[in-house]
């Protein structure tokens, strides 16, 4: 399994998941909750880490964190040790909890951040079990869901201490009544059309927009050497312009002619495999495509939106993405 990036400096976010070994639980009741939300507020306030949101499902969570000191390392170390005590004392038991080390996306704030709470959020309505229910039943559950952040995103009486939800809320008023409202609405929506992440994560790793990104590979990663990786080594192997179109021109049916003179997914496509794929720049994308760089930034983001609510889009573009990949 390739090893993701580990990239960390001072007010870095990132959303952290961690498994159960063998994907077993890592709660087997209400006691071993509280206790992990617990361990959980003392290591946030011992490293000064911010929590934006969270999550706990039957055999792994979810957090969105911020690490203002730039400690997300020792962070989940005293965390995860701290809580795997407590488990292997109280189960008379001993070994690993957690199928290997946690798993960190690095995320741009101005981006994502609110994409990321509502995702997570979301996660106990994704489940097997759950996902053929109505979206009014799905939406009831959300809400009463105890081991989650977001009744403090809904009710204002239901907020934890140790949580912030100022600043994902002030994207939408404010963590004010009109501002939860909004968030509310919001989650309904994506209820309803379904919100998907993994298919916009870079190199197992980064989360983030065109500028994000590029100043991610110039401040962490250019210089590194390959061997420390195999997911530096995905960030930074290329294909060629030829290979990219080539590729697309075969899945959509179209030449680059055809390609570069639409306006729609397929130009879109282009220009998002250009980026990932191709490693171009945007001004090198549009001087290719005929365009601007803004219109390739837009591009992409309109892009990653269609691919939200489109299935055969998305179909075509992970096709495109599996003939593309070393």
């Amino acid at each position: 399994m390739t090893r993701p990036l580990r990239i960390q400096y001072e007010g870095a976010v990132y959303h952290v998941t961690c498994r159960g070994n063998e994907r077993r639980a890592i709660f087997k009741d209400d006691a071993d909750r509280k206790t992990f939300l617990d361990i959980l507020r003392k290591s946030l306030d011992i490293h000064k880490v911010r929590l934006y949101s969270y999550v706990l499902m039957k055999n792994h969570f979810h957090m969105l964190v911020e690490t203002p000191l730039g400690n997300l390392g020792e962070y989940m170390r005293h965390f995860n040790i701290s809580y795997t005590g407590y488990y292997n004392r109280r189960h008379r038991r001993v070994g690993h909890l957690y199928q290997g080390r946690y798993k960190s996306i690095i995320v741009d704030r101005d981006e994502y951040l609110s994409e990321l709470s509502q995702y997570i959020h979301l996660n106990p309505v994704r489940i097997r079990a759950k996902k053929n229910m109505p979206d009014e039943e799905k939406a009831e559950y959300l809400k009463n869901y105890r081991w989650s952040s977001l009744p403090g995103y809904l009710i204002s009486r239901k907020q934890e201490p140790f949580v912030d939800y100022s600043l994902v809320l002030s994207e939408y008023g404010g963590n004010s009544t009109a501002g939860r409202r909004a968030y509310r609405k919001r989650i309904l929506i994506n209820i309803a059309e379904g919100l998907e992440v993994k298919d916009k994560i870079i190199g197992q790793s980064i989360l983030g927009g065109d500028d994000f990104i590029e100043w991610i590979k110039e401040t962490f990663i250019k210089g590194k050497k390959d061997r420390e990786s195999p997911a530096l080594r995905q960030l930074k192997q290329y294909r060629t312009r030829d290979e990219i179109m080539g590729v697309i021109e075969k899945e959509t049916g179209k030449s680059f002619e055809k390609i570069k003179e639409s306006k729609g997914s397929q130009r879109q496509i282009a220009m998002d495999m250009l980026y990932r794929t191709g490693g171009l720049k945007g001004t090198e994308i549009g001087e290719l495509l005929g365009v601007d760089y803004s219109t390739v930034s837009q591009g992409r983001k309109r892009l990653r939106e269609k691919m939200e609510r489109d299935r055969k889009l998305r179909g075509l573009v992970h096709r495109i993405e599996e003939k593309l990949s070393f």
